[in-house]
């Protein structure tokens, strides 16, 4: 559940709503270091390749992978490593529910935006299934036109 909180969105996954059908979202904290949230601060952030997963089978700690923070500027010799993986704080609840999803067939879980709620990064994730090439084409057809109807009664 989102806060009231200012949001300012630092990075954005826009492919993954291309490739994948999402069925659910949720909002997770990120654990960081000082030099990972500075920066952050300075829009260095990348989502691309980014994917979520459990420690093992039996565990419900919840990691990301491949997001890349790009190393601080400013930072010294005990500056971040670009792509380490990175633990993500939800409520038991939501853990038990993220897995029990993500052990059926088909269904993964992708990193959508990450962003400053107020002060704290949080990350949005989302349970997604993968797209059938057809169905990429379908949206594709819908969003032209949709433009052409725009342009039709814009230039009226």
């Amino acid at each position: 559940m989102k806060s009231d909180r200012e949001q300012k969105i630092i990075a954005s996954n826009r492919r993954a709503r291309h490739d994948f059908n999402v069925v659910s979202t949720y909002e997770a904290g990120i654990v960081l270091t000082g030099t990972e949230v500075k920066s952050l601060r300075t829009g260095r952030c990348s989502l691309q390749d980014a994917h979520c997963k459990f420690l093992d089978k039996n565990s419900l700690e919840l990691y990301v992978y491949n997001l890349h923070i790009n190393t601080y500027s400013h930072g010294n010799i005990q500056n971040h490593k670009e792509k380490r993986p990175r633990k993500l704080l939800l409520n038991y609840r939501e853990l038990k529910k993220i897995k029990n999803m993500v052990l059926e067939k088909g269904v993964v879980l992708i990193p959508l935006t990450i962003y400053f709620s107020g002060h704290l990064v949080k990350i949005e994730l989302a349970l997604c299934t993968s797209k059938r090439k057809y169905d990429k084409r379908e949206a594709q057809k819908e969003r032209e036109v949709k433009r052409e109807l725009d342009r039709k009664f814009k230039s009226r």
